[in-house]
């Protein structure tokens, strides 16, 4: 992998928490709406809409860098319509990133054949 690939799980996994935190934010204004007055649910869905169709966007663009198997991506699909998913896969990307800068700069610097 190098450093595309690199910047590909890096732009999904800065998404993944901020669109697992506006779900959350959705349900709360979704049982808000319906428990007082208080409607913030047209502001939070398309602020949970937009987030969403980013993470799709990187998340494909994740999978066709990174070569995932179709199990990984499955699961980095399903983690982002799960309420909390988004911080696991979060905390998933991050090391998955980061191994594969190491990896990069180990065969940059000749200590890894390619």
């Amino acid at each position: 992998m190098d450093i595309k690939t690199a910047s590909a799980l890096r732009r999904l996994r800065l998404v993944s928490a901020p669109e697992a935190v506006s779900f959350l934010l959705l349900l709360v204004c979704s049982v808000l709406k319906r428990t007082t007055s208080f409607d913030g649910v047209m502001v939070m869905g398309m602020v949970h809409g937009v987030l969403f169709i980013l993470y799709v966007v990187f998340w494909l663009d994740a999978w066709n860098r990174t070569k995932w198997q179709f199990k990984t991506a499955a699961l980095y699909f399903v983690l982002s319509v799960l309420p909390t998913g988004g911080f696991f896969a979060e905390r998933m990307l991050k090391r998955e990133a980061e191994a594969t800068v190491i990896a990069a700069r180990a065969r940059r610097e000749g200590v890894v054949n390619a």
